[in-house]
C-alpha cells in the first residue's frame, strides 16, 4: 500500500506541484471506499488534480458539469422509447447517465439546485441507480470527487447537510507557498506537457480496500475517535463550554465511523500495521468540518468550525 502510494505520488508530482496533504487525503479517501468534497478558491488546481488521478488509475472516468439547468435525469439517465421496425413493437429502453462509472468529477457542485445534488444521494450511499422501477448497480470501484467554491455565493446552492454528511472528507485546498507556484508556473507554461502513467487498476483499489478494513485498531483509539466526535455535540458529556455556547448541530456516529475508517487507509499508506491517535488527529478537520453546524452567535462572532475543531482538539484527552 505504501509502495503503491508512492508510485502515485510520484507520477502525480509530474503535473501537481505541492498539496501533498490535499493529495494523501484523496488517495485516503479512495482506499478507504469513500467519497470526497474538494473546496478550494477558484484557480487552484482543483479540477486538474482530480483529473490528473483518474489518469493515474486504470478505471473509467466521466465528468459532470454542473449548472443551474442541470437535471436528475442528466445525471442517472432516461428512459428512451424504441420501435421494433419488424414487429412494430414499442418498448422503453434505460440509457445510462454519467453516474455509471469509477470515477465521477462532480465539477462546482453547488452551482445545481438540490433537486439534482440529491440524485447523487443513492449513488453515493448505495452505489445503485433507481430508475423506471429498476435498480441498477454501479461497478466498483465507484466513487465520486466533488468540487466546489467556497466564496462565490450568487447563483450557487449551498450543498444540504445530509448530502454533505455523505462525502468521507472535505479537502480544502488553498494557495501554494511562493517556491512551489513558481515551480508550478514554469512547468505549465512549457512547452512540452508531460504524459501520465497509469500505476493503480481497479483489481489493486479493491484489493487495497478489504486490506484497509482489516487493518487492526485498539479499545483506546477508537474510544478517542468517538470522545473526539462527540465534544462536537452540544449538551453531551464531552462538550466543552465553547460547543455548547457556539455548535447548533455536532457531528454525528458516521463521523466516528468516517474518522476511524480514514485513519486505518492512513496508517497503511504511510506503511503502518495499525492506527494510532496521532491519525485521528492529521485526519480530524477534512473528516469532520462539513459536519458541525455552527450557530448564529458563533456567525456574529466570526469563529469558524475550524476555530472549534481546533479547541475540541485540545481538549479531548488521548
Amino acid at each position: 500500500m505504501s509502495e503503491l502510494s508512492a508510485d502515485l505520488r510520484k507520477e502525480l508530482a509530474k503535473v501537481i506541484i505541492g498539496q501533498e496533504e490535499v493529495i494523501e487525503q484523496i488517495i485516503a479517501s479512495i482506499f478507504a471506499g469513500g467519497h470526497a468534497l474538494l473546496t478550494g478558491l477558484p484557480g487552484l488546481g482543483k479540477t486538474l488534480l482530480v483529473k490528473s488521478m483518474a489518469r493515474l488509475m486504470s478505471l473509467r472516468f466521466k465528468r459532470i458539469q454542473f449548472t443551474p439547468d442541470l437535471m436528475p435525469a442528466d445525471i442517472f439517465g432516461t428512459e428512451v422509447m424504441q420501435e421494433d421496425k419488424q414487429s412494430g413493437e414499442r418498448s422503453f429502453r434505460f440509457v445510462q447517465g454519467p453516474v455509471f462509472t469509477n470515477i465521477l468529477l462532480a465539477d462546482e457542485i453547488n452551482r445545481t439546485p438540490p433537486k439534482t445534488q440529491s440524485a447523487l444521494l443513492e449513488a453515493m450511499g448505495e452505489g445503485q441507480v433507481s430508475a423506471g422501477g429498476k435498480t441498477y448497480v454501479l461497478e466498483e470501484p465507484f466513487f465520486v470527487l466533488a468540487t466546489q467554491n467556497p466564496i462565490e455565493l450568487e447563483g450557487t446552492y449551498p450543498l444540504p447537510e445530509a448530502q454533505l454528511d455523505r462525502f468521507l472528507m472535505n479537502i480544502v485546498m488553498d494557495y501554494l507557498p511562493l517556491e512551489e507556484e513558481e515551480r508550478m508556473v514554469t512547468l505549465t507554461t512549457a512547452p512540452e506537457q508531460v504524459e501520465l502513467n497509469a500505476v493503480l487498476s481497479a483489481e489493486d483499489i479493491l484489493e487495497g480496500r478489504k486490506l484497509v478494513r482489516q487493518v487492526p485498531v485498539s479499545s483506546n483509539v477508537v474510544s478517542y475517535a468517538v470522545r473526539l466526535c462527540a465534544a462536537t455535540r452540544p449538551g453531551s458529556e464531552t462538550a466543552g463550554a465553547l460547543v455548547n455556547e457556539m455548535v447548533k448541530w455536532g457531528a454525528g456516529s458516521r463521523a466516528s465511523q468516517a474518522l476511524v475508517l480514514a485513519g486505518k487507509a492512513r496508517a497503511l499508506l504511510q506503511g503502518r500495521r495499525n492506527v494510532a491517535c496521532e491519525d485521528l488527529r492529521a485526519l480530524l478537520m477534512p473528516v469532520l468540518r462539513h459536519r458541525v453546524l455552527t450557530n448564529f452567535k458563533a456567525e456574529a462572532e466570526g469563529l469558524s468550525v475550524v476555530d472549534l475543531l481546533t479547541e475540541v482538539l485540545k481538549e479531548v484527552a488521548e
